[in-house]
């Protein structure tokens, strides 16, 4: 069980997993802090705010919150401020615990960081690593989508569309890959409602795309087939009930 506490100091306010991680601070939120450990192993796609890094809880991902596309370019990582429980830190790390509490394969979360500064805050999140994942997108380039992990991908999308979680952002980097299983990531503006066909259907179609898109870049031959996308919908039906 999570045992969620909150720590507030100047420089921010941090909700973390008291059972998992009971000494963490603010420190814990800063690539550099890592870095002069010897503890900051990589950095990873997105839009350069996400940080694998070594912790005495072992290896997790620290991910800094950056909007995308023309927002980015007029307020970069800032969000406006609307109160503690709407920000997008918050309201994942909670998110989070509830899909761990429904037995959904999504990241293991550690704790998660806002830091106000009048009217807009900036934002970090920390979840546990899983090693020796790969995302769809690799799995993809490398030509090693196949129909076993179409079916499995299928598998995956309807245990979370069967338990009304609709994702924001569903595309082929937000899939990974592990021999454990697959896990759906990023959940930020996530949101769990009552299940409907029509934003299952935008969800899968928008999955759909990015395997397009993935799969044609600089290619001769696309390595994504209607025939996978066949596969994949017919396992997601038969699991959901369709």
């Amino acid at each position: 069980m999570i045992q969620e506490q909150l720590r507030e100091d100047s420089d921010g306010v941090i909700v973390f997993d008291a059972a998992r991680t009971p000494h963490i601070d603010n420190h814990w939120f800063v690539p550099d802090f890592w870095h002069h450990q010897g503890a900051l192993r990589a950095q990873t796609g997105g839009r350069g705010g996400i940080f694998i890094i070594k912790t005495p809880t072992g290896e997790c991902v620290l991910r800094h919150y950056r909007r995308g596309g023309w927002a980015n370019r007029l307020l970069g990582d800032r969000y406006f401020w609307y109160g503690a429980r709407h920000t997008r830190p918050f309201a994942e790390f909670r998110l989070l615990v509830e899909l761990a509490r429904r037995d959904l394969p999504a990241p293991i979360v550690v704790a998660a960081r806002y830091v106000r500064r009048g009217l807009f805050y900036r934002a970090d999140l920390i979840t546990a690593y899983v090693p020796g994942a790969v995302t769809l997108a690799q799995r993809l380039a490398m030509g090693r989508l196949d129909v076993n992990l179409a079916e499995a991908v299928g598998v995956l999308l309807a245990r979370f569309h069967r338990s009304g979680v609709c994702h924001a952002d569903l595309n082929a980097h937000n899939i990974l890959v592990s021999a454990q299983g697959l896990y759906l990531i990023d959940f930020d503006r996530a949101t769990i409602r009552i299940p409907q066909a029509s934003w299952r259907l935008a969800n899968l179609q928008r999955l759909r795309r990015s395997l397009v898109k993935l799969g044609a870049a600089k290619r001769s031959e696309p390595v994504f087939t209607e025939g996978l996308w066949a596969h994949l919908r017919r396992s997601y039906e038969r699991t959901i009930g369709i």
